[in-house]
């Protein structure tokens, strides 16, 4: 595991990352690492890199419902004209540069 981790996250470490835990905590992160075969510190930090990365992912993705997906999509292929006041900007624009 501690092999494949420098594999997947690289080698170079230049960072450092501390906490404090509990008693209660430290044992069971010790124990979870025993487990794997790893060090206490490359549990850690794979265990970390592994949730932060699923809570980017969950976080960063838009889930629609069907009828949500219908109208969003429709909006992408049909787009609505521009109204009065994006014609306005439009003009405001053009004269300011020289159109």
């Amino acid at each position: 595991m501690a092999r494949a981790a420098r594999v997947l996250y690289g080698s170079r470490k230049a960072e450092r990352l501390e906490a404090r835990v509990t008693v209660a905590q430290k044992r069971l992160i010790e124990r979870a690492a025993a487990l794997q075969g790893t060090t206490v510190t490359d549990f850690v930090v794979v265990s970390a890199q592994q949730a932060a990365a699923r809570t980017i992912k969950e976080l960063e993705s838009l889930s629609l419902t069907e009828e949500a997906r219908e109208v969003f999509v429709n909006a992408i292929l049909n787009p609505a004209g521009p109204n009065e006041a994006a014609r306005a900007a439009a003009r405001r624009y053009g004269k300011q540069i020289g159109r």
